[in-house]
């Protein structure tokens, strides 16, 4: 096991404990290590220093809970097709199309590059396929366009 002293793009520092140093450049190149305090994927090795006792560091701050949303109410009277379309339309009004540059959008907002948001477009089976293993939660669904359902 290795201990490395990191670093992040703000100068936030903390250790990350890894199998090798293969290991740590691995989680490095798919940006699998995060700053603890702010979230940036944006870390780097800085020199260890012989462990001095030091002011204590502040606590990082938790961030704020995601705001509650209203739950949407779909009436499953009017049978599956009708439900799927109420469905449709509270999710096409919910988040925001970016098109082709979803797999994108979804990394800076999983590594909190932006503000969390809701968003839908497209992405290739590889770029799910790559979503999904750095752990980035995605759902596949049908090309979805207001007026497609009718």
């Amino acid at each position: 096991m290795i201990i490395y002293d990191l670093a992040c793009q703000h100068e936030h520092r903390f250790e990350g404990w890894f199998q090798s140093s293969e290991d740590f450049d691995e989680q490095c190149a798919r940006r699998l290590i995060a700053c603890p305090q702010c979230g940036s994927p944006v870390v780097r090795r800085v020199p260890s220093a012989v462990h001095l006792a030091r002011a204590a560091q502040p606590l990082p701050v938790e961030p704020a809970p995601p705001p509650t949303r209203k739950k949407p109410n779909i009436d499953l009277r009017g049978g599956v097709l009708a439900a799927y379309r109420q469905l449709t339309e509270v999710l096409l009004a919910d988040c925001e199309d970016v098109g082709d540059r979803f797999a994108e959008e979804a990394r800076r907002i999983h590594y909190l590059e932006v503000e969390e948001r809701s968003i839908r477009g497209e992405a290739t089976a590889a770029e799910y396929d790559a979503l999904r293993d750095e752990g980035i939660d995605v759902l596949r669904l049908p090309l979805l366009k207001p007026g497609d359902l009718h």
